[in-house]
């Protein structure tokens, strides 16, 4: 059953949760409410970037093909199990540790298989056109997925910030800059930072949403490089300057 104070905080606001945002208010109700982001589209980024490393040939994959997934979910685990006991404005600091670490092994093991493909191609390796496309493509992919968990997991000192405005922002979205396209009490959630990935992995620079602070400008760099040493290891071998 729930609470008078969350009975009138429905009545006030006249909103129901959607798909990606729960609303939860704070204390006795007298604050401001908090948006707490669904687990879902989370556990489902990684889980779609885990299942693309792991689909990997063997020579593009650094150890044995199941080492870095059984890592990866192992991480993932303690997060799930503790997930429903975070609260918007508390939490432990180990689950934000256990969360970098995560994000961290996605990233090093889709490094490991970018270099160990531009060493493929640059000693002869013999790939077909079809194989070359479809390993390049799941490695662009997961540098999407991976780096949109990073910016998400950055931005304004983390989700639990945001929800609780506490932080100063690393990116600056049309939402926040002009306040009368967004709807009242507007929060960034996962999606809309893997739109950010997607955008600077294509464009190979900001679009829509400005980095602010240097971390933010560095990691939209390394994203950007990392996707277009992608795309032109595909294209020079596209067009035989690789032989």
């Amino acid at each position: 059953m729930r609470s008078k104070s969350h009975e009138s905080a429905g009545a006030v606001s006249g909103r129901q949760p959607g798909r990606h945002l729960l609303r939860e208010v704070l204390g006795d109700g007298s604050g401001p409410p908090a948006y707490i982001e669904a687990r879902w589209p989370i556990v489902l980024t990684v889980g779609v970037a885990v299942g693309l490393s792991a689909t990997l040939p063997e020579h593009l994959t650094f150890g044995p093909t199941w080492l870095a997934p059984i890592l990866e979910v192992g991480l993932l685990i303690p997060l799930l199990l503790t997930e429903p006991h975070w609260h918007p404005a508390a939490g432990w600091p180990w689950q934000r540790a256990l969360s970098t670490g995560l994000f961290g092994v996605l990233n090093a093991s889709n490094l490991a298989s970018l270099g160990l493909l531009v060493i493929l191609l640059l000693h002869g390796g013999r790939a077909s056109g079809a194989q070359l496309i479809t390993d390049a493509g799941k490695i662009w992919m997961t540098n999407i997925l991976v780096f949109g968990l990073w910016y998400w997991h950055l931005d304004g000192g983390g989700p639990r910030a945001r929800r609780v405005a506490s932080g100063p922002p690393d990116f600056l979205f049309p939402q926040q800059s002009s306040p009368a396209v967004a709807a009242p009490g507007w929060r960034p959630t996962l999606v809309d930072y893997v739109y950010i990935a997607f955008t600077n992995a294509t464009a190979f620079s900001p679009t829509d949403t400005l980095p602010l602070t240097p971390a933010a400008k560095g990691l939209m760099g390394i994203q950007a490089l990392i996707s277009l040493i992608t795309v032109a290891l595909v294209a020079a071998r596209a067009v035989n300057i690789l032989t």
